[in-house]
């Protein structure tokens, strides 16, 4: 999905998605029970570009839709 990227920008994107992961873990407790509003999403800047990511708290994922190395 991110090939081509640079490895330190890859690191940049692993780090900021850490911390979405563990944002998202502190807000939905249980998520396979998660029901109404929640985290959804959105993009996040890193250095040297950006990625645009999904969470889905039932499924206790975060998805990355896209990542865009500048």
């Amino acid at each position: 999905m991110a090939g081509g990227a640079p490895p330190a920008f890859l690191a940049e994107v692993e780090k900021r998605v850490d911390e979405l992961v563990r944002a998202a873990a502190a807000f939905c407790v249980d998520g396979t029970t998660r029901q109404g509003e929640g985290p959804n999403g959105g993009f996040a800047h890193v250095p040297g570009g950006f990625f645009n990511y999904l969470i889905v708290p039932r499924h206790e994922r975060l998805y990355i839709m896209q990542v865009t190395f500048l």
